[in-house]
């Protein structure tokens, strides 16, 4: 075929001429429905959202009802609330009309009535206090229910948890040093030192994120720290973390006995991975710390580190034992409920933002590993092994569901 002048022109007619733009689809974004009921177990005075939070969601789209009196515990006024955008709604029942559910505690038998099929529910799991038909009420229901508690990062570090523990451990020095005082019937010592005068002698059983703040605020009181843990890579981590060298051990009760009767600081910081915490501290060893010392036991939830350690509470939260102070609250980022809501929030509202994105709850688990990982009842499923073996239930790896679908 010969190429003319005018056949070249009819086949490149129109190439310099504007063309239209193909743009890249953007993915639908989920409208959520949020619903924040006040929190009514014993001394829970967080709030999963703070009224910041809420206003930046319902910018992006979102809907938020909050029963009132959700946020009084932690000084969020309704008002406060109000003004972000949130509805404000006088019943419970109200809230659990929204398909997401956020709360702090985990819900009560009471509160699972009122949860509306298909419902999302997120909210700490506390398994070992739930009674055996908890569960049942949860998958009849055929709620998706996500512990945040399980939830991990891109670190594979569990956020929610990290962030209470540097409360609890940053509190329990501060806890310490009031009990310390003549005003709560201490002993009458300042928590530190000062010039000529030797340092008070702080004693932490425990090297993972407990320990760390709790050092980090003994330290920086001018407390002389020494810090017990069965691994010595978490000791070693956390001379580097500290950046500093501080007296570290590995738990021998021995040496651990010997340093525990020169301190006027003892903290309980080791976590289990599941079931109960070691116990570490005999009650001989307490017997023989000095009189007027204090024991701060945040393991106290995992059944705590010293053998004389009896579950407190905020209302009451010290007793006298063997000439020893003991504070054994469970909660004690509930103690500091405005700061803890603020982490809480931070984090919640970041996944929330997230479930919009990908729209809906399940298009984020399907790709959000961390998330994911905290799902422990998906679509009335229970997904997770340690529950469906504890209470005799039948489970599947949610990892082969999402591969299912």
């Amino acid at each position: 075929m010969v190429m003319t002048k005018d056949v070249l022109f009819s086949l490149t007619k129109g190439v310099l001429a504007p063309q239209e733009e193909m743009l890249e689809v953007a993915r639908k974004k989920g409208k959520l429905y949020i619903g924040i009921p006040k929190e009514i177990a014993f001394q829970e005075n967080r709030v999963p959202l703070v009224p910041d939070a809420v206003a930046l969601l319902i910018n992006n789209g979102h809907r938020i009802v909050v029963e009132a009196g959700a946020g009084k515990a932690a000084n969020f006024e309704d008002n406060d609330y109000s003004e972000a955008g949130a509805e404000i709604v006088h019943t419970p029942q109200e809230v659990y009309k929204a398909n997401l559910i956020l709360k702090i505690a985990p819900p009560t038998l009471e509160e699972v009535e009122m949860m509306q099929p298909k419902q999302t529910l997120l909210s700490a799991l506390q398994w070992t206090t739930h009674p055996d038909d908890f569960l049942k009420k949860l998958i009849t229901k055929k709620l998706n229910c996500v512990a945040f508690d399980l939830i991990t990062d891109d670190a594979g570090i569990f956020p929610i948890i990290r962030a209470m523990g540097e409360i609890a451990g940053g509190a329990s020095i501060l806890i310490a040093a009031e009990l310390l005082s003549n005003v709560n019937g201490g002993v009458g010592a300042i928590l530190g030192g000062i010039s000529g005068i030797s340092p008070t002698e702080v004693v932490i059983i425990g090297a993972g994120t407990v320990g760390e703040f709790a050092a980090r605020a003994a330290l920086g009181l001018g407390a002389a720290v020494k810090v017990f843990d069965n691994s010595t890579s978490r000791l070693r981590r956390l001379q580097s973390q500290l950046g500093t060298r501080i007296f570290t051990s590995v738990i021998v009760p021995k040496v651990l006995e010997k340093h525990l009767k020169s301190a006027d600081v003892a903290i309980g910081a080791l976590r289990a991975t599941k079931g109960r915490a070691p116990c570490i501290v005999t009650e001989a060893m307490v017997r023989e710390m000095k009189t007027g010392s204090v024991i701060v036991d945040v393991s106290i939830d995992q059944g705590g580190v010293f053998e004389t350690s009896q579950i407190t509470n905020h209302t009451k939260p010290v007793f006298n034992k063997h000439g020893v102070i003991h504070y054994c609250v469970p909660n004690i980022p509930s103690r500091v409920a405005r700061t803890a809501s603020y982490a809480f929030s931070s984090i919640f509202s970041q996944i929330i933002m997230n479930m919009g994105d990908e729209g809906g709850f399940e298009s984020l688990v399907r790709k959000d590993a961390g998330v994911r990982n905290g799902v422990y009842i998906y679509n009335g499923i229970l997904t997770n092994q340690y529950l469906g073996e504890a209470f005799n239930l039948p489970f599947k790896d949610i990892n082969l569901l999402m591969a299912a679908m």
